[in-house]
C-alpha cells in the first residue's frame, strides 16, 4: 500500500498496491449518499493512451466514502508521469470530475521506479541465510548455535 497523494495528484511505486480512499460531501461539507453511483480513475500516457483505469469500490457509500483500489497488474507500467482524473457519476445522470478539482489542470500520475520485483519461483534459487551458514565451517564469531 505504497503511494502518496498530492494536490497535483499521485506518486506510486512501480508494481505496487495502492489504495486511494475518498470521502466525498457537499459545499457544507455533509457527506454525500453516492448509493447508485460509479466511481471511475483512468490514467493515460502523453499520446492519450489508456494505460489502465480503475473502478471505485464502496467502502460507507450512505457517508459518501469510497475507495480506488490499484492493484500490481495497473501500476507495472513504465517509470514516468501520466495524466489522470476522477469521475464520479451519479444515479441523477451527472457526471462530476472531482479530481483534480481545478477545471484548468489535469492530475498527474507519476510511476517511481521499483528495486524488488518478487517473482515466486525465485524463491526455489535462492539460498536463505541459514541455508548458508549450515555450509560454512569455521568461525561462528562467538555464536552458538
Amino acid at each position: 500500500m505504497t503511494g502518496m497523494v498530492t494536490t497535483k495528484g499521485f506518486v506510486v511505486r512501480q508494481g505496487d498496491s495502492f489504495t486511494i480512499n475518498l470521502q466525498i460531501h457537499d459545499e457544507k461539507r455533509r457527506p454525500i449518499d453516492l448509493s447508485g453511483a460509479t466511481l471511475i480513475m483512468q490514467v493515460r500516457d502523453d499520446s492519450g493512451n489508456l494505460m489502465f483505469q480503475c473502478l471505485g469500490t464502496e467502502v460507507d457509500v450512505v457517508n459518501g466514502k469510497m475507495a480506488l483500489i490499484l492493484t500490481p497488474d495497473m501500476t507495472n507500467i513504465a517509470v514516468g508521469d501520466y495524466v489522470t482524473d476522477i469521475q464520479l457519476n451519479t444515479n441523477d445522470g451527472s457526471v462530476n470530475t472531482i479530481f483534480p478539482s481545478d477545471v484548468g489542470t489535469v492530475g498527474v500520475f507519476r510511476i517511481t521506479e521499483q528495486v524488488t520485483i518478487y517473482n515466486p519461483h525465485e524463491d526455489e534459487n535462492t539460498e536463505t541465510f541459514e541455508n548458508a551458514s549450515d555450509e560454512e565451517e569455521g568461525d561462528n564469531n562467538g555464536l552458538q548455535s
